[in-house]
């Protein structure tokens, strides 16, 4: 890839909705904290926010991190350490917004993802392209069954589902933060960027 991409990922854990539809806020979970840190770090994320309201879930996060930065998981497994060192803890998600534009600018584009089948949604290419022409992207994901409402008042956009074969569409997160990246920081030479 020619130009170094402005891209932050940010997992909400509220405010997000469950089954039925209602705000609620979930747990933080170990396979996030590593599985996602992994690939945002794979494919040159700057910042990995994790976002939880919770006191207490965002200090079983530090532990976590911290067992891989500076305890004896640094030494056993220093990439892990260099993956985890990307995330960091936040309240809220204003919080986030308010740094982000800190370190990037105020034009910094918000994209939340969502499973819907939706019109208006952004395509990958056109996402894509707009990353590799130097604009700065944070890219958010919900827990439980998605983003609240509340969220997509806050987004410039919102990116066009994963769709599979069947009628099946629930992937974790971990997953679909995956796939995502890769569709959009992947490495496919200049052809797709057009």
């Amino acid at each position: 890839m020619s130009a170094c991409p402005q891209v932050d990922v940010a997992l909400l854990h509220a405010p997000v909705v469950n089954r039925r539809g209602e705000v609620i806020g979930s747990a933080v979970t170990n396979l996030d904290l590593h599985d996602i840190a992994r690939a945002c770090r794979t494919f040159g994320v700057d910042t990995y926010w994790v976002v939880t309201p919770y006191a207490r879930q965002r200090e079983l996060s530090r532990q976590i991190i911290s067992h891989w930065l500076d305890g004896h998981g640094k030494t056993a497994n220093p990439d892990r350490g260099d993956a985890l060192s990307l995330i960091r803890l936040r309240s809220e998600l204003t919080e986030v917004l308010v740094e982000t534009r800190q370190k990037w600018g105020p034009d910094v584009q918000v994209v939340a993802t969502c499973a819907d089948r939706a019109s208006e949604r952004m395509s990958y290419p056109y996402l894509r392209k707009r990353i590799f022409s130097g604009q700065p992207i944070l890219l958010l994901f919900g827990t439980g069954w998605g983003l609240a409402p509340e969220v997509f008042t806050l987004v410039d956009a919102t990116l066009s589902p994963i769709l599979g074969s069947g009628g099946y569409n629930h992937l974790s997160v971990r997953s679909a933060v995956s796939i995502i990246l890769d569709r959009v920081l992947g490495e496919y030479g200049d052809d797709i960027r057009k």
